[in-house]
């Protein structure tokens, strides 16, 4: 009998386990709806919860994943489902996050009526590009030959760089003049074409956290979440532009160092 009593709770906590990534995934889902509710609203302080709430949808999406893997608890399942909860909170809702806080105000003076047009066309393109990167990276995986790098910029680091600005500006409000939007919608063309691009971007999937690190490692990563506790505004600004611009950096260096190797042979 404790026999059977033991394994009746090993079958509920497997159960458990099972729950558990999923749970992760949902609040990620959860995360990407507020923020398309809340930019929305449109209140200055409703971006910057949009924005907030985006930045904490990556932050289950990253760990979801990892404690499926963690724990064997993977499926095909958790991962479509992952991939839905993805493009709402990476693709939707960055997508209404920028329309509403780019062109809304400027709307309401009445101006430049092209902007209208090619403000929801820019965002649209977002959208379908980072859709388009959830599907690639559902039939091809990670880039060939390794898993350290992503083929195209990961959707939830486009979101980040659209959400930090956001929240970087939180204090000025949304914009109001033409020619910033303008620029704004034109950033949004820019990370969509990063999404369905080949460039490589490094993954992190390869840190072995689960193993002892050294002292000053585990320093630094204190360091670096005290600084984003503190200074938010202009880390993740850091982060996400560091990020998204070492990927493009890094392929131009490669492109010249294989040409001139050809050149050398």
């Amino acid at each position: 009998m404790p026999f059977a009593e033991g394994h009746r709770q090993r079958r509920r906590l497997r159960r458990g386990v099972f729950l558990l990534p999923s749970l992760l995934t949902g609040a990620n889902l959860l995360c990407g709806y507020y923020a398309a509710i809340a930019s929305l609203a449109g209140r200055p302080e409703d971006f910057d919860h949009a924005a907030k709430a985006i930045g904490i949808a990556i932050l289950f999406d990253s760990l979801d994943g990892r404690i499926a893997r963690m724990t064997g608890t993977n499926t095909e399942f958790g991962v479509q489902f992952d991939s839905l909860a993805d493009v709402v909170s990476f693709g939707i809702a960055p997508a209404v996050l920028a329309y509403a806080w780019g062109y809304r105000s400027v709307s309401l003076q009445g101006s430049d009526s092209f902007l209208g047009h090619f403000a929801w066309l820019c965002c649209l393109a977002f959208l379908i590009c980072s859709a388009w990167r959830l599907a690639r990276f559902n039939v091809k995986g990670m880039e060939p030959g390794g898993g350290k790098n992503f083929v195209g910029m990961p959707t939830p680091a486009a979101a980040g760089v659209v959400a930090a600005i956001v929240h970087a500006c939180r204090w000025l409000g949304p914009l109001v003049k033409p020619d910033w939007s303008y620029l704004w919608f034109a950033l949004l063309l820019a990370l969509g074409a990063l999404m369905t691009s080949t460039i490589r971007y490094y993954s992190f999937k390869d840190i072995p956290w689960a193993r002892k690190q050294p002292s000053v490692t585990v320093i630094l990563v204190v360091m670096l979440v005290g600084t984003i506790w503190r200074y938010s505004e202009y880390t993740l600004v850091i982060l996400a532009g560091t990020y998204a611009v070492a990927g493009l950096v890094l392929h131009v260096l490669r492109f010249f160092r294989h040409r001139t190797a050809t050149r050398a042979s």
